[in-house]
């Protein structure tokens, strides 16, 4: 009889248990990058009445007679299925789509969480703005000139520089890719100003000098004669031009001293040569000294006084970079000579003014690119996700947060989108993957399963009194 009242307690204790957890998942129904928890029950130990005997010659076997002594909560599980994706517009939000964590740090403590609403705090560090804790990663480094990122080491804090100066950068390369066309007129010696238009093809590209200053470059083809004045076959003459900037002061004939040469060489004057084969391809560059090349990429070294610098060893400052025509027999992404008309199809140069950081955004494999006033995009650093070989075996922490236990396995630390993990979704938030209507049927099931286990207090309660009433 008394079992069966005790076995009714552990079945009203349990039952609430359960209701603690179904109703902990409502409340969080709204909770981003929630997980749900889920309770599983499991009978308790059993009292042998009779135990089993097997087969005689005589008999058959008996089965074991056992009286069990109730329930137990067997586990509470976290369920990790993924949450609906919630569409913020708020570029640091972030979500995962996909297996993995989001790395948290306070102090010497590591947290997880799948809550990913994060910002920046007045040093521009990543943070979490709910508890301060800080989103790990890697911070990105200048390694030639790039701005990259070694996902290798150790995490650590991202700190991003909004509204930090960005400083200028000198053009060394600029990439010309012309056609010139085969069928151009010659400009003969004292042509008037129309003829030596319509013979001339200019290209024109702003540059950079070390203080941000822009420059025009213009470089002019003309088709090449001889000294009887015969179109020479498949041969320019191009002549660069650089311009001081707004502003300043020079002489206007040659107002920043240009040079050009071939091989890093400054050869005397401002032109150079361009040979083409039969098939309209680049063959060969040459520039005022003979100094030639006929192989690989043809370039171009050019030279001029940076305007109002200070002098070195008494001298102007000179900048020097290259222009790069194209390789040696290909079309793609080379200078050209068809029967077609002249065009220039692209132009690179790679330097830009002073700016500063006025926003950036983080793609789906969590690196954060910074964009700046100037035009140019660096990347500031890149987000760290960590996945376990056993997810519900990690603690809830509170706060979104989990820890990593014994059972859960060490954290594996990567890029978004490698070993198995998910990807980052920049602008949307996870929402909690909690059920309502699964989480209401729940509820009904524990409430009846609490209900009946009270009925089975209150009959045994009654069988006892109808015991105790037989003394009567």
């Amino acid at each position: 009889m008394m079992r069966s009242l005790y076995s009714g307690v552990a079945g009203l204790q349990n039952h609430q248990t359960r209701m603690d957890v179904v109703g902990n998942n409502v409340a969080n129904v709204n909770t981003i990058g929630f997980k749900k928890n889920r309770v599983n029950f499991q009978d308790m130990l059993y009292q042998d009445s009779q135990g089993a005997s097997r087969p005689t010659d005589e008999l058959g076997g008996v089965n074991p007679k056992q009286v069990g002594l109730g329930v137990l909560v067997a586990a509470i599980d976290t369920i990790h299925t993924q949450g609906a994706m919630q569409s913020t517009g708020v570029k640091s939000d972030l979500a995962i789509q996909g297996d993995g964590f989001f790395v948290l740090k306070q102090g010497e403590q590591t947290f997880y969480t799948r809550a990913g609403a994060f910002g920046t705090d007045a040093e521009g560090v990543l943070v979490n703005p709910a508890n301060g804790m800080r989103v790990q990663g890697w911070q990105a480094e200048e390694v030639n000139g790039i701005m990259t990122v070694n996902p290798t080491g150790n995490t650590e804090e991202i700190r991003i520089p909004l509204y930090q100066k960005d400083p200028a950068s000198a053009t060394s390369r600029v990439r010309l890719m012309s056609n010139l066309n085969k069928n151009t007129p010659t400009v003969p010696e004292g042509a008037t100003a129309e003829v030596v238009a319509a013979g001339t093809w200019s290209v024109s590209q702003n540059v950079y000098d070390s203080f941000g200053n822009t420059h025009q470059l213009r470089v002019e083809y003309r088709r090449s004669v001889d000294e009887n004045g015969d179109v020479i076959p498949n041969q320019w003459t191009g002549e660069v031009f650089i311009n001081r900037p707004a502003g300043t002061e020079g002489d206007e004939a040659n107002p920043t001293n240009v040079a050009v040469g071939v091989n890093n060489a400054e050869a005397g004057g401002t032109q150079f040569t361009v040979q083409f084969d039969n098939n309209g391809a680049l063959e060969a560059l040459l520039d005022a000294d003979g100094n030639q090349m006929n192989a690989g990429v043809l370039a171009l070294t050019v030279g001029f006084d940076v305007p109002e610098a200070n002098e070195e060893d008494g001298n102007p400052l000179r900048q020097n970079f290259q222009i790069e025509l194209g390789s040696v027999g290909a079309y793609e992404d080379s200078t050209t000579q068809f029967a077609s008309y002249s065009s220039n199809k692209a132009f690179f140069q790679d330097g830009y003014g002073m700016g500063y950081m006025s926003g950036y955004s983080i793609d789906q494999s969590g690196v954060i690119t910074g964009v700046y006033t100037n035009g140019q995009s660096k990347v500031v650093g890149q987000i760290a996700m960590a996945t376990f070989t056993n997810a519900s075996g990690l603690e809830k922490s509170g706060e979104t947060n989990f820890r990593e236990t014994a059972n859960s396995g060490i954290a594996l630390i990567d890029v978004a989108g490698v070993a198995g993990k998910g990807k980052i979704s920049a602008g949307m938030l996870e929402m909690s993957n909690v059920d309502l209507s699964a989480e209401f049927v729940d509820m009904i099931v524990t409430q009846r399963g609490f209900q009946a286990n009270s009925k089975g207090i209150t009959t045994s309660d009654t069988m006892l009194e109808t015991i105790l009433g037989l003394k009567r």
